[in-house]
């Protein structure tokens, strides 16, 4: 288990990594009430929030973002299992910090989180979407680099504005195309589809059928639930499952390439470098 725990322009940013052959409950609370964005990048692991006789439970968190208020009332469980690893990132603040927030984030979190500023509960719990891919890409940066001192703390900061700038600008564009909650189901139910087979997914005329929809309001909603076309998103989720079969499991770049639907070494070379900014072949 690797926790990290940095304090930057009065937010606290804290990075927690596990992985494990057995079970693991990670256990945490907040010393005092905060308001907080977590960031789960590619290891989908489980969530329980605990609090006043209250269960809330998130099964599947790859890419997940979920925005929160939480006093130190609040227990948050991370299940950490061997196919299901945790990498979060948590942004938090306090209510008394929000005016001393840099490049006015602390009007952003009042007209976007206002639930959160102005808390009814132990827990009150914001916006939960799943982030663009430029987010997630942000999130892996986090993880991956390996700068020490100073230089990893600028790099902290810039990342953290970065990061902030994707998510409330994700945060805009929901609040213009709101989906109710039928809605959202189906384009989840469209997002599970998916992702249970990457090799071999279906059209979007199959995939607007099993969920019941047609295939204009597929694309539509589907866009403005995940921030991306259903194409982009599909290929996002190729090219990230590619590069942890490279990593994790060792797999060559051809085997990668065919688990995740790609004929050409060619194409799939290429798309990954457009993506990650560098060939398969340096991960």
């Amino acid at each position: 288990m690797n926790r990290e725990i940095i304090d930057i322009s009065d937010y606290t940013i804290l990075l927690e990594e596990a992985s494990t052959e057995n079970n693991l409950i990670d256990s945490c609370f907040f010393d005092e009430p905060v308001i907080a964005i977590a960031f789960y990048g590619a290891g989908d692991v489980g969530l329980t929030v605990k609090f006043d006789g209250k269960t809330k439970e998130f099964h599947h968190t790859k890419g997940m973002v979920l925005s929160f208020y939480a006093d130190n009332m609040v227990e948050f469980e991370h299940h950490v299992s061997k196919l299901k690893s945790l990498q979060c990132l948590v942004i938090a603040t306090t209510i008394r910090n929000i005016d001393k927030l840099p490049n006015g984030e602390g009007q952003f979190l009042e007209q976007y989180l206002y639930q959160l500023i102005h808390p009814k509960d132990h827990y009150v719990e914001g916006p939960v979407f799943n982030m663009s891919p430029e987010m997630f890409q942000l999130v892996e940066q986090f993880f991956s680099n390996t700068y020490e001192g100073k230089i990893k703390m600028m790099f902290y900061k810039s990342h953290i504005t970065a990061l902030l700038s994707h998510y409330f600008g994700q945060l805009a564009k929901q609040q213009n195309t709101k989906l109710n909650t039928s809605q959202i189901e189906k384009i989840n139910l469209a997002q599970e589809i998916l992702l249970s087979d990457l090799e071999n997914p279906p059209s979007l005329t199959e995939l607007a059928n099993r969920i019941g929809t047609n295939i204009n309001k597929l694309k539509i909603e589907f866009k403005a639930q995940f921030g991306v076309p259903v194409f982009k998103y599909l290929q996002n989720e190729r090219l990230k499952k590619a590069y942890s079969l490279i990593k994790n499991e060792q797999k060559t770049i051809q085997e990668a390439a065919w688990a995740v639907g790609y004929d050409s070494l060619g194409s799939f070379s290429n798309a990954f470098e457009k993506k990650f900014g560098y060939r398969p072949s340096q991960v």
